[in-house]
């Protein structure tokens, strides 16, 4: 199964919906940084993923982005393959 990274805050809405998109493909978030808790996991988010908002979503090593991003993969049908499906 792929691992999923996935950077979020405790109260993110956008951070739920990637974990329900992710949970109804038959996935779930392997490992979740909350960066609310630690400033140094906003700044390692930062130097990976080249952005400031959560979620930035990682599957395996290949930055997928924020939900926008991971929504859009599911409708042009290449989330599939980039979860090993």
């Amino acid at each position: 199964m792929a691992k999923i990274t996935m950077y979020s805050t405790q109260v993110c809405p956008y951070c739920i919906m990637a974990e329900r998109l992710l949970a109804a493909k038959g996935f779930a978030i392997t490992e979740k940084i909350l960066i609310d808790k630690d400033p140094a996991k906003r700044e390692e988010m930062m130097a990976k993923a080249g952005r400031r908002t959560v979620p930035q979503i990682f599957i395996e090593e290949t930055h997928v982005g924020g939900f926008d991003d991971l929504s859009a993969l599911d409708r042009a049908g290449k989330l599939d393959t980039l979860l090993g499906k």
